[in-house]
């Protein structure tokens, strides 16, 4: 883990640096992307773990591939 030893101290340094660099108002509507980012790559390597489950998460889908491979 690359970023294993940054600790309290250095996450408050890049917080701190990010609030100078972004403002404050920009600093919310950052992490909202940075969350959608993580959790669509988050679902994209358990897609990529588990393609089975595909059919479990959208129904319609499952049903449409399996008309027509009929």
């Amino acid at each position: 883990m690359p970023f294993g030893n940054i600790g309290i101290g250095g996450l408050v340094l890049i917080l701190l640096i990010a609030l100078i660099i972004f403002g404050p108002s920009k600093l919310p509507e950052l992490g909202r992307a940075f969350g959608r980012t993580l959790s669509e790559f988050k679902g994209a390597t358990r897609e990529l773990m588990n393609p089975e489950d595909e059919g479990k998460k959208d129904p319609e889908s499952a049903q449409k591939s399996a008309l027509t491979n009929k």
